[in-house]
């Protein structure tokens, strides 16, 4: 069954006009026809059974029917704080921890990321990280899309306000999963390809952020964000 996220109020017995984006995606990508089934969620809770009322060339329309309260989000929030990496890496780390139950992302611009870009390049990277996001929802059959935060400066980020444990991986951290202290929020912050500096760990330590490894082996950063929401789902979500 075909699913798609429309940002916009929903209302069972309604007709919309579909969006140009959703339009293409459905008409001229997919080829759905007139008549045909799916899935659309607003990210507000639940989701709709619909029908696509009018398929044309230059636009198309959909029926909205019965709404399914039904939730699919884990029960312990998750924050992943990823640390801007190369392409393919980067949208990997997004797409699989989406599928997995990330609550959020932010995206952490650290001494050792390789990634340089000018404002107007990192407004279309986020745009684009975005897209994988609500993507992965859709196919996973997420009530909920995760936000995805513009890139903020390692330092920065470490001195903002989080809500729940901080934590920080890296190799060798005095705590596992599996011994870190109950909550019901968690900020897990990723390193870039070349990992955390010296630097960077001790800032966090004096922060407040909790050094977590992830066993004796070194991960990839696309990697270790599917690895510690994989652990915690295993032990405190709902694997």
């Amino acid at each position: 069954m075909t699913r798609l996220y429309l940002p916009q109020p929903l209302a069972s017995g309604s007709t919309i006009e579909l969006p140009d984006a959703a339009f293409r995606h459905l008409v001229q990508v997919l080829r759905m026809e007139a008549g045909e089934s799916l899935t659309v969620f607003n990210g507000e809770g639940g989701e709709y059974a619909a029908t696509l009322a009018t398929a044309s060339r230059k636009g198309a329309t959909l029926s909205i029917g019965a709404h399914d309260p039904i939730t699919r989000e884990v029960p312990l929030a998750i924050t992943i704080a990823q640390c801007v990496s190369k392409g393919d890496r980067m949208d990997y780390a997004l797409q699989k921890s989406t599928e997995l139950g990330a609550a959020h992302f932010a995206t952490v611009l650290s001494a050792h990321g390789v990634v340089k870009l000018d404002g107007e390049r990192w407004e279309k990277k986020v745009e684009h990280w975005r897209g994988v996001v609500t993507a992965a929802a859709e196919q996973s059959g997420r009530t909920r899309v995760p936000g995805v935060d513009t890139p903020i400066s390692f330092d920065k980020y470490l001195v903002a306000p989080h809500e729940g444990l901080k934590l920080i991986l890296a190799p060798g951290g005095s705590y596992t999963v599996a011994t870190l202290p109950k909550a019901a929020g968690i900020t897990a912050l990723i390193g870039p390809e070349g990992g955390f500096s010296g630097i960077e760990l001790e800032i966090a330590d004096r922060h407040g952020w909790l050094r977590v490894g992830l066993g004796p082996r070194i991960l990839r950063t696309e990697t270790a964000p599917v690895a510690v929401l994989a652990a915690m789902l295993a032990l405190r979500g709902d694997f």
